[in-house]
């Protein structure tokens, strides 16, 4: 089997075969050498958070209208997206290409269903999805963007969707948007006992209200054993005190590290155990005009806005990015050691500290064993 050594790596030379690390020791003598020149290897990424039906990329600049609360910007979101003519597949698979150049491998893409949308934008990501599979791993989640009990209908699309592309079930705001906390989680966790998915739900609501849904899906997911992500749960910004209570029902998070909301705890969970992932959410897209895709950039993001200054909060910004995105979605992890998949990315920078501070564009690029990217 051919193989490919990476040599003047830090922290160290990295051997290749098959798609896996390999000992430094079982080098061929037909082996493939690449000089690194002193680059930094860093584990590949993972987006576990990310909106790419809804994303312009590689699209004309979008014009956003004001929008005050929640449902103004859902409803900002479907009367923009009725005017976008390029298809969705088109516009997701813009997005994955940047994000397989800057060494992501692997998204968990929430996808809307709605009457209004049908299942049209599960079709067009699992399409792009497939075109990319050898570069990127794709989750979807069925994305109840709209609402579930307060759309009719929708609850049948979610269920349907699992037929046809989505491979999780989400939710939105119980209280929030739907109004029910108990009709919303009891149709979920009744979806996904059922059919034996996970589900990831977001999570707006703030204070105390958000506090009391935060609780009841630990204790729904404790007693169901259905796997459960919660993604945003702005209300644990100031909650460190749950950390244990979630890692004991064994709820995972995600959080973006956006703009004016609430960020995570981020240290305190992981110390606690608490399984936690890093994601882009909306990329150029009718909510905001930010967004990159890069999960450098988002580890920079998350490192500023929970003012990480040492070395270990600094690493441990890209590492939730991620070895927490990888155990988030399922995935072995990519730690340059002996035996783990060979995907990674090559940068400019002293440690993984500096690279999350100065946010490098990777010089290589390998995913599978393979050398996908390589930076001019």
């Amino acid at each position: 089997m051919a193989q490919i050594l990476f040599t003047d790596v830090r922290p160290h030379d990295v051997l290749i075969e098959d798609g896996r690390v390999v000992p430094p020791a079982r080098r061929a003598e037909d082996c493939q050498v690449v000089a690194a020149d002193g680059l930094l290897a860093l584990p590949a990424p993972v987006d576990a958070h990310v909106h790419p039906d809804k994303t312009t990329w590689g699209q004309p600049w979008l014009s956003r209208t004001p929008a005050g609360t929640l449902r103004d910007l859902i409803e900002g979101d479907v009367a923009a997206r009725a005017e976008m003519t390029a298809p969705v597949a088109m516009r997701a698979m813009a997005l994955m290409d940047h994000a397989i150049a800057r060494g992501t491998r692997a998204w968990r893409a929430h996808v809307d269903v709605a009457p209004v949308y049908g299942l049209s934008n599960v079709h067009g990501v699992r399409e792009a999805a497939q075109a990319r599979a050898d570069l990127l791993d794709v989750q979807i989640v069925a994305f109840p963007q709209l609402g579930l009990l307060s759309r009719p209908g929708t609850a049948e699309l979610m269920e349907q969707s699992l037929k046809e592309g989505a491979d999780i079930l989400g939710g939105l705001d119980p209280v929030g948007i739907d109004g029910d906390l108990h009709g919303h989680l009891d149709l979920l966790y009744g979806l996904a006992e059922r059919h034996t998915v996970p589900l990831d739900i977001h999570l707006h609501d703030g204070g105390d209200e958000g506090v009391a849904q935060v609780l009841e899906i630990a204790r729904r997911a404790r007693s169901s054993g259905v796997p459960t992500t919660i993604s945003h749960a702005f209300c644990l910004a100031d909650r460190p005190d749950l950390a244990e209570t979630l890692a004991e029902a064994k709820i995972s998070l995600t959080t973006c590290a956006l703009g004016a909301d609430p960020v995570l705890p981020v240290g305190p969970l992981v110390e606690a155990g608490v399984l936690v992932g890093l994601g882009s959410d909306g990329v150029r897209d009718p909510w905001t005009p930010f967004g990159d895709g890069d999960m450098i950039n988002r580890a920079h993001l998350l490192a500023y806005r929970t003012d990480a200054r040492t070395d270990e909060e600094l690493a441990r910004c890209y590492e939730i990015a991620a070895h927490g995105g990888a155990a988030l979605l399922g995935l072995e992890q990519a730690r340059l050691r002996p035996g783990d998949p060979a995907d990674f990315l090559l940068v400019r920078a002293d440690s993984m500290a500096q690279a999350v501070v100065d946010k490098p564009i990777p010089q290589f690029v390998v995913r599978n064993g393979r050398v996908r990217e390589r930076s001019s």
